[in-house]
């Protein structure tokens, strides 16, 4: 059966700081620019989440888009809405993961792709800082 991708955005701001402990202030400056600020800089963060799958016999689709939307509202929007990453998710904490871009769709791909139902698939997430500046992950290194 084909599949049918289903994209829900989910809109959230938060403050973040590019930083390695273990590196003096000053190479982190010169690797992090504005980013290894002490007191970081925030974002008005675009979350797209695209899951893919057969269309329901009886619903006429992919999920259920309240279902969906609980899994984002958890994982997502509340995790991350007015926080500061490096403070609020500890995998994010000083000498841990550095929250950038990248990191946070992995990061939040795996927090999703366990929690969807049987026979819908995380197809790819997709975390945009700001107009000019996006990434995407699709898992597809994976192993899930």
């Amino acid at each position: 059966m084909s599949q049918v991708f289903l994209t829900r955005v989910v809109r959230f701001s938060a403050a973040h700081r590019y930083h390695r402990p273990e590196w003096s202030a000053a190479r982190n400056q010169e690797v992090f620019g504005p980013c290894a600020n002490e007191h970081g800089h925030g974002h008005n963060y675009t979350c797209h989440v695209t899951v893919a799958g057969p269309l329901d016999a009886e619903t006429a689709m992919v999920i259920n888009l309240t279902q969906l939307d609980g899994i984002l509202r958890e994982e997502v929007f509340e995790r991350f809405d007015h926080r500061h990453l490096n403070y609020a998710v500890p995998e994010f904490a000083d000498g841990q993961q550095i929250p950038t871009g990248e990191a946070l769709a992995v990061y939040i791909w795996k927090r999703v792709v366990g929690r969807l139902p049987k026979g819908v698939h995380l197809h790819r997430v997709r975390i945009q800082e700001d107009p000019n500046l996006y990434v995407e992950y699709d898992g597809s290194h994976e192993s899930t």
